[in-house]
């Protein structure tokens, strides 16, 4: 099935059937025809320089009226039917010059805007490439391969590992493991019981199992999202030419200037002089130019527009509506915690969970290893594994057998697991339990966590004039909530599909012109159905990227800010370069009528207005100032490396916070132990990388973001942390005087601690988010 989605959106209505080489011959043809002409003059041969005008003339003139007789077809009068009326004014009068330069401004103009409103058919081939052709249907013992068409409800179907489901049923096996990530956009996956639903599109991502059709294929889930994301780029509507849009007005004031001064005058010639300098060169070029420049200027940060209009319309936008995962977060789970049983270690569990996940192509899994070894942890290549899908892995570590999955208890469950449970419901987190030798050894907690350029592209995009932002998700509505709080969103929708975000997207569209903001399958129906539909393109699905009309191919949300910034001032300066230049000509056009212009200094001074008109909408390749501030290369790697260093400073956080915990339970000798190891990591390490952030990095940044005061409340909070340090190293001096942690330390200790680990992750979530940012 063939699905050009786009290839009749942003469709302008001017277009016609002349093809760009015919338009550059247009251009060549007049170009010409001025040029020769003015040597054959400069020659004394004055007839064959009108001749050649005047072929210059009639060249533009066919054209020309083919493209007033297209905007007219559409129930529209353009700016172009100015210029046909100039052209036809200046060969009655016999001012060939006059028309040979309206002639070649019209060519000028018409090149510029074909590469100012490039198009692209936009077809969501990744949606059809998803989309299972057979089905294997089970009959008695015999499976046999069958055309998805001949899938009817009631059917017993056979999904293999990896497969798509090819339409919507129940689970008829014990469990189904599935990624519904195309579906809901949520990068973790989900069992599914007996009897549960399952939609068309998601993949098994476990063992084989059998589904019990409730649908044929036409009628489920997937096939839905392939007939809404079609109809949704059929009704989005055309964008039309910013000169178009004063043509209304200054269309019907030329003529009518025009007539007044031939009928005033008596001189035809009068009535040629005023439709040439009213020929809206300036409209022509003005938001081509402006537009193209925008284009240029984006696609230097990385921003793929598909078209001027989408980068217009991107300019006028007012409300903006986001995905959750893989937009507003990372889209990769990281490890949050680590909780463990009372006879073991935050780092020996990380090491075995990550040592037993070593193999495994789970996504949870991928977080696991990588978590330890940002933490420079050896880990142990593990034998005999087995993997049961929504159960979790087991095998052997250096000897003892290892399980890191579902958590499973004999007995009761002990205090600290209860904890950790509580935690995950908190944080929104996923939880993999480990067993080592059978006995619960400890959790391993996992998060999407929020991008860290997040706020700041939030707090720029409402600056540059989004009055409305809003989290369409599939997800659970608790963790989305915590989102939509950390960054002022105005609403938070969970729990939506493909259909919810496709009618949110519309109701908003009642309000103002809306932007979506997405990345997987998922949400290219509702990028189809935005006013601007923009994809995150280096990470997210070919469908969303295909669906979008702007690409971010960087995987940083905070482009988008970036590219609303350029929108809006390419469109401002196209305005003003539009509304300089009529106002230019409304003043020609009264010197005109008034017999102070003839048709040929006329055709000239348009041609200097222009130049004017060109010049001032190449001021939108300028950067703009008003977005990200900009950094210094030598500011820029400080940036990466202390980011970096925030990384490998997540297990002293941890141990601040484990060492609080321990002095809940007891002040014996492990518990000082803890609390001993965890200054050691602050003298050793922490307390360094702030010195060194406020030494450092902190002055570089000073003239970036306006002086020293910008970073003083950060230079406060370090304060605060080697405060607390000196506090922590005070209670253990005490505690080695007295032989061990006193009673009466108890209570402070314990608050510097999780006083400590609150400090150190507001101000780690707020250096990344204001300063870290800031680097490419």
């Amino acid at each position: 099935m063939d699905l050009p989605l786009f290839a009749a959106r942003l469709r302008r209505p001017t277009s016609t059937d002349f093809t760009p080489w015919f338009e550059f011959a247009l251009l060549i043809v007049t170009a010409g025809a001025v040029a020769t002409g003015v040597l054959a003059r400069l020659a004394g041969a004055d007839d064959l320089a009108d001749a050649l005008w005047a072929a210059g003339t009639v060249a533009a003139i066919a054209p020309a009226s083919v493209w007033v007789l297209a905007v007219m077809r559409h129930g529209r009068a353009g700016v172009d039917l100015i210029a046909v009326l100039a052209l036809g004014g200046t060969l009655a009068v016999g001012e060939y010059l006059a028309g040979a330069l309206i002639g070649l401004m019209l060519a000028t103009g018409r090149i510029l805007e074909r590469t100012a409103q490039r198009r692209a058919a936009h077809d969501l081939r990744a949606l059809l490439e998803h989309a299972p052709n057979s089905a294997r249907r089970r009959a008695g013992t015999q499976v046999d391969t069958v055309a998805l068409d001949d899938v009817v409800a009631g059917d017993l179907l056979v999904v293999g590992p990896g497969e798509v489901i090819p339409v919507d049923g129940t689970v008829e096996s014990a469990a189904a493991v599935l990624d519904e990530s195309v579906l809901t956009g949520e990068p973790l996956q989900i069992e599914r019981a007996r009897g549960q639903e399952v939609r068309s599109g998601v993949v098994n991502a476990g063992g084989a199992f059998d589904l019990r059709a409730v649908a044929t294929a036409q009628d489920s889930t997937y096939a839905g999202i392939v007939r809404l994301a079609r109809q949704a780029g059929a009704e989005s509507a055309p964008v039309v030419r910013l000169a178009d849009r004063y043509a209304a007005w200054f269309l019907p004031l030329a003529v009518t200037v025009a007539g007044l001064a031939w009928l005033m005058s008596g001189s035809a010639v009068r009535a040629v002089a005023v439709l040439v300098v009213a020929t809206p060169c300036p409209l022509l070029l003005a938001a081509p130019v402006a537009i193209v420049s925008g284009l240029s200027r984006a696609s230097r940060l990385g921003v793929v527009v598909r078209d001027g209009g989408a980068l217009e319309n991107l300019g006028r936008a007012r409300s903006l509506l986001l995905d959750k995962t893989g937009t507003l977060t990372r889209g990769r789970p990281r490890v949050l915690d680590v909780a463990t049983a009372a006879d073991r270690t935050p780092t020996e569990v990380l090491q075995l969970a990550a040592s037993i996940d070593l193999y495994s192509p789970h996504v949870l899994a991928r977080a696991v290893v990588e978590a330890a070894r940002e933490r420079g942890l050896a880990l142990t290549p593990p034998t005999g594994v087995t993997e049961e899908p929504g159960r979790g892995v087991t095998g052997t570590v250096a000897g003892r057998r290892v399980s890191l999955g579902r958590g499973t208890w004999a007995g009761p469950r002990p205090s600290w697991a209860g904890a950790a449970d509580n935690r995950a419901l908190l944080e929104g987190a996923a939880v993999a339990w480990l067993t080592v030798d059978g006995e619960p050894a400890g959790a391993v907690l996992l998060r999407d966590p929020l991008r860290h350029d997040a706020p700041r592209t939030l707090r720029c995009l409402r600056t540059a004039g989004i009055k409305r932002v809003v989290m369409l998700t599939g997800d659970r509505i608790a963790p989305a909530r915590e989102i939509g709080a950390l960054l002022g969103l105005d609403e938070v929708r969970a729990g939506l599909g493909p259909t919810d975000k496709v009618a949110a997207v519309r109701a908003e569209q009642e309000r103002a012109v809306t932007v979506m903001v997405g990345d997987g399958v998922n949400d290219a129906p509702a990028l189809s159905a935005a006013d601007v539909g923009v994809a995150m393109g280096a990470r997210g699905s070919t469908a969303s990227s295909e669906a979008a009309d702007i690409v971010l191919a960087t995987d940083r949300v905070d482009r988008l800010a970036d590219a609303v910034f350029i929108a809006v001032r390419a469109r401002r300066i196209a305005v003003q370069s539009a509304l300089g230049g009529m106002v230019l000509s409304l003043v020609a056009m009264a010197a005109a009528a008034a017999g102070l212009l003839p048709p040929v200094a006329g055709a000239l001074l348009q041609e200097i207005i222009d130049v004017a008109v060109i010049v001032n909408a190449l001021r939108a390749l300028r950067a703009d100032r008003t977005g990200r501030p900009a950094v210094t290369p030598d500011t820029e790697a400080l940036i990466h490396r202390f980011a970096t260093e925030h990384d490998d400073l997540q297990d002293v956080l941890t141990a601040v916070r484990d060492a609080a915990d321990q002095l809940s339970g007891d002040c014996g000798p492990r518990a000082l132990a803890a609390v001993q190891e965890t200054q050691r990591l602050l003298t050793e390490r922490l307390l360094p990388h702030e010195a060194a952030e406020e030494h450092r990095l902190y002055p570089a940044l000073a003239p970036v973001l306006g002086g020293p005061e910008a970073t003083a409340t950060m230079s406060r909070a370090h304060a605060e942390i080697e405060r607390l340090s000196r506090r922590i190293g005070t209670h253990l001096s005490l505690a080695r005087g007295s032989g061990g942690l006193a009673t009466e330390q108890l209570d402070d200790l314990r608050a510097c601690l999780y006083g400590l680990n609150t400090v150190l992750c507001l101000h780690f979530a707020q250096e990344e988010e204001s300063y870290f940012s800031l680097a490419p």
